[in-house]
């Protein structure tokens, strides 16, 4: 492997990529607050590179707040808070919720198409766990929203892009919301669940064969019908069955 620097064509050098995929590690929750990060022979052996360049990216970590060191202890990882410096607040009325929607479909299609095209064994890997899961619930006639989110936020990692998984973790409290109703609507329906782990595992599919445009337009379809689940049932005469409501507590 090159141990070049980033050139002037823009490549990124090793320590970028290093760097780039502990930040993202870490971002996601691979690692927990104050857990032990592996030490730079570790993590030289792992990314198959020197430990000068594990030395910068790690010193690059911490001018970024995100790990902190202790002397002779080793580098630990710090509590991020990632929801407040976005500013998202609390969930409080329908409108809200249907916002949430409206923003996971201007970003979640885009975010499963760039996981298509860039994936790698071990994020791949992350969405399928997920799948597990939601197969698992789905066989016991359950829904795990846990499982549901996962499989959402293991997308975004996927896509390499830090920002799709920022954005996921600091709307966590608010896509809970919308995805407990949502387990709880096609829980009425004896076809509900299975239809709703068909369209995860179709989502999974076009990713795992690389096929951008083909898994945008799943997670587009999935999220649409989701919020329709979620707030258009309605009789034949167009009145609504019933109207969600938003708990003091979400």
């Amino acid at each position: 492997m090159a141990r070049a620097a980033a050139n002037s064509s823009g490549r990124k050098s090793l320590a970028d990529l290093v760097f780039d995929r502990m930040q993202r590690a870490i971002k996601s929750g691979s690692y927990r607050p104050d857990e032990r990060l592996p030490t730079e022979h570790e993590l030289a052996a792992e990314f198959e590179v020197s430990r000068p360049v594990v030395r910068e990216a790690l010193k690059r970590l911490r001018d970024q707040g995100l790990i902190y060191s202790r002397q002779g202890a080793g580098s630990f990882v710090r509590q991020l808070g990632l929801r407040q410096p976005l500013g998202f607040g609390q969930l409080e009325n329908v409108s809200d919720l249907l916002s949430c929607y409206e923003f996971r479909l201007t970003v979640e299609p885009e975010a499963a198409a760039l996981a298509a095209e860039r994936h790698r064994p071990e994020t791949l890997a992350g969405i399928s766990a997920a799948l597990d899961l939601l197969r698992d619930a789905t066989n016991r006639l359950s829904h795990r929203e846990d499982a549901d989110f996962q499989f959402h936020l293991s997308i975004a990692n996927a896509s390499e892009n830090t920002y799709f998984s920022t954005a996921m973790e600091a709307l966590k409290d608010h896509i809970a919301v919308g995805m407990r109703f949502h387990g709880a609507s096609v829980k009425r329906e004896a076809s509900g669940l299975t239809r709703v782990f068909g369209e995860h595992a179709a989502i999974f599919e076009a990713i795992r064969e690389r096929q951008p445009d083909i898994a945008r337009e799943r997670m587009k379809n999935h999220l649409i019908g989701s919020r329709e689940r979620l707030f258009e049932r309605r009789r034949p005469d167009g009145t609504i069955i019933d109207e969600v409501a938003i708990p003091a507590e979400a």
